[in-house]
């Protein structure tokens, strides 16, 4: 039994709402998965086959390569012919257009002979057939050879080098009039230009169908793969016949994707999947880790990146973008490490890759990479105090990942240098486990943003907190110096038994700094800050002066809100007594007042018990520094009696009964705490006091 998972008997509403939690997360994740079958193989003409043997599960066809069917499309387009209509009326239209222009002219100007010529030569260009300039640079364009010209029912082909253009019959009409005759700029003065239109006009629905007809004529494919073939087997070398059948597959497989009940099973496998994986994430969370379950912010932040990295993944092969290993997964246990533990972040990561890997058909070397690059990760952030270890953990695991990433390759007889095309390794996947690498810097920047959003306190943040010269801790060592010494030596006899019994040295090293930051309000009432043997608690009533101790609780709380403390500091400051009673003032008052029933509750502190063991280390702590101020004579026996006794009274009024600390870890902080303070105190000398009684009741009130 982990020593975090307390027994709890789960009620059905507790075992319904993870239910409900585990279904909607199933639900997200299958809804984002891919469901047709492209996959992100990693297919190299010339090199060998990565994975298992593949066999055809359903008959396709072997589709052709687009430089295939391009081939095949130009070789067709020598016979495709476009329909032109003729239109005969505008032969006669444009001659009876030239000759009512050509009458009013003088014979001085122009002799009959210039009007029987040109008249000769509109006949030639429309007997050989005008096209428009647009349609003869798109017929050159298409390479055709031939048109079909038709006119009624009938229809003949013509050779392209057969037809005039405008541009070209207007050439025609002036070609020859160089002569004694005839003088081109007369000819050319006529504008005869208006006389050339196209008595060919391109029938587009006519062309259409007849390239269609054509292109039926193409078969797009070459050959058939049958149910059950063999294709290719783990380590054969992948031909270009391969390559083309595999693509062939693929494309089979995605417009067969929505025909068929085989679309249902697809979801119903990844949903069993899913919900496996899921399954046992709980499951272990409830075996081993029932605090995280319980922790509101806990279990949003699992949930969050459990769902945001195979939603990630999903979308880069859903819209076939760059390959999923350009997503720096190692940011999950990186995060859980940070602000949790490592086993949660191991199993959480392992979980989380293999729900990405579902979107994969082949995942052996994604499972793998990531698996190790994830164990790297957690094992060079064993205690993040520093940003600078951020660079340093995304440098290791991108050398890692690359190093295992070639591993893979040589394994499967892939060559770095040297080797032909067919047997390099394919450098680019490296870039992305690179860039993948860079984009893991941003790690820091996003864990300043999940500290503000889900309420969490990295090391980093208790690192900076615990500068002593923070506002804080500045006013702390000025104005209450005594309190800020009491509280250094907390945090080292705290920190210390921490390190020992396996808790968080840091955190409970800074709540030990802020616990007591309250005593600013009145440090004058608190002994460590009385000088001169002066106690002003002498003049006050006894419930007055417990209202002004414990309010230092209370007090503290609010200047650490004002200040936006982390909440894990604040709870410190909360819990350091517990709910104790402030016993010098309450024994003080039943013995002035012998007939009175006295109510403890204005002598108790109104904080919770310690709710972890770092803030039961902190109570213990605590009280044992503060009263071994007072002792008259420090030596082995007299500290370890002052220990026990402390320590054995808050067991006994039930102080850590809602926190996992055992009496082992009790028994190891006692033992740290009496080492301690034999260290600190062994060269001490114990004078005559004039104030002794004075100075024992005092440190009493501090509590």
């Amino acid at each position: 039994m982990s020593r975090y998972n307390k027994p709890v008997d789960l009620t059905w509403r507790d075992i319904l709402a993870q239910a409900a939690v585990v279904a909607v997360a199933i639900f997200i994740i299958v809804w984002f998965l891919p469901r047709d079958e492209r996959t992100n193989l990693h297919i190299d003409v010339g090199r060998p086959w990565l994975y298992s043997q593949f066999i055809a599960p359903f008959d396709f066809p072997i589709f052709k390569t687009d430089e295939q069917l391009k081939q095949e499309r130009d070789s067709i387009r020598k016979l495709y012919e476009p329909y032109f209509e003729l239109q005969e009326d505008t032969e006669s239209e444009e001659l009876t257009h030239f000759r009512n222009d050509f009458r009013p002219m003088t014979v001085e100007d122009l002799s009959p002979s210039y009007r029987i010529y040109i008249e000769e030569r509109l006949h030639a260009i429309y007997g050989r057939g005008i096209i428009s300039n647009a349609d003869h640079q798109r017929l050159l364009e298409d390479s055709c050879r031939a048109i079909r010209i038709f006119h009624g029912t009938t229809a003949q082909a013509k050779s392209v080098s057969g037809l005039l253009s405008q541009k070209a019959a207007y050439e025609y009409l002036l070609a020859g009039t160089d002569s004694a005759e005839l003088s081109r700029p007369k000819v050319g003065s006529l504008n005869l230009n208006r006389y050339v239109r196209p008595n060919l006009v391109f029938d587009e629905a006519k062309s259409i169908e007849q390239w269609e007809a054509l292109e039926n004529t193409l078969s797009p494919s070459s050959g058939m793969v049958l149910a059950g073939q063999s294709v290719i087997d783990r380590g054969e070398i992948v031909s270009e016949k391969t390559y083309q059948i595999m693509q062939s597959y693929e494309r089979a497989s995605s417009a067969r994707k929505n025909t068929s009940r085989e679309n249902h099973l697809i979801i119903l496998g990844q949903t069993l999947c899913v919900g496996i994986i899921l399954i046992c994430l709980a499951v272990f969370f409830n075996l081993f880790r029932m605090d995280y379950i319980r922790n509101g912010q806990s279990i949003t932040l699992l949930i969050t990146l459990v769902l945001s990295f195979p939603l990630m993944a999903s979308f880069l092969i859903r819209h076939t973008m760059l390959s999923v290993y350009i997503i720096p997964y190692t940011m999950l246990p990186i995060f859980i490490r940070v602000f949790m533990d490592s086993r949660t972040a191991f199993i959480t990561h392992v979980a989380t890759i293999a729900l990405c890997s579902l979107s994969l058909r082949y995942p052996f070397e994604f499972l793998s990479t990531q698996c190790v690059a994830g164990l790297i990760a957690i094992y060079s952030l064993r205690e993040l105090s520093e940003r600078s270890q951020i660079i340093r953990t995304a440098i290791l695991v991108t050398a890692v990942t690359l190093l295992f990433f070639l591993s893979i390759d040589l394994m499967h007889g892939r060559t770095p240098l040297g080797g032909d095309s067919m047997t390099t390794i394919d450098w680019s996947l490296y870039k992305h486990i690179i860039l993948s690498g860079v984009l893991l810097l941003f790690a820091y920047p996003f864990m300043a943003l999940l500290e503000r959003v889900f309420g969490f306190t990295s090391n980093v943040t208790l690192v900076e907190l615990s500068n002593i010269n923070r506002d804080l801790l500045r006013r702390l060592s000025e104005e209450a110096p005594g309190t800020f010494q009491h509280s250094m030596q907390v945090a080292n006899l705290a920190a210390e038994a921490a390190r020992k019994i396996g808790a968080k040295i840091q955190l409970v090293r800074t709540g030990a700094l802020y616990h007591d930051i309250g005593k600013l309000q009145n440090p004058a009432f608190f002994t460590e800050n009385q000088l001169g043997g002066i106690n002003p608690h002498q003049k006050l009533d006894a419930r007055e002066s417990a209202r002004i101790i414990i309010n230092h609780v209370i007090d503290g709380e609010q200047m650490a809100e004002k200040e936006h403390l982390p909440s894990a500091i604040i709870d410190f400051i909360s819990t350091h007594h517990g709910h104790g009673i402030v016993k010098y003032f309450y024994v003080s008052y039943k013995n002035q007042h012998p007939r009175e029933d006295v109510d403890p509750a204005p002598f108790t502190y109104p904080g919770r018990n310690p709710q972890t063991s770092e803030q039961a280390i902190l109570m213990m702590a605590d009280a044992v520094e503060a009263s071994a101020r007072s002792l008259k004579e420090y030596n082995e026996e007299s500290i370890g009696e002052l220990v026990d006794r402390i320590i054995d009274a808050q067991v006994n009024d039930g102080m850590f009964v809602e926190s996992p600390i055992t009496f082992l870890d009790i028994k190891t902080a006692k033992e740290v705490f009496k080492e301690k303070l034999m260290t600190i105190y062994h060269t001490r000398i114990s004078y005559p006091m004039l104030h002794e009684t004075n100075d024992s009741q005092s440190g009493s009130t501090s509590k």
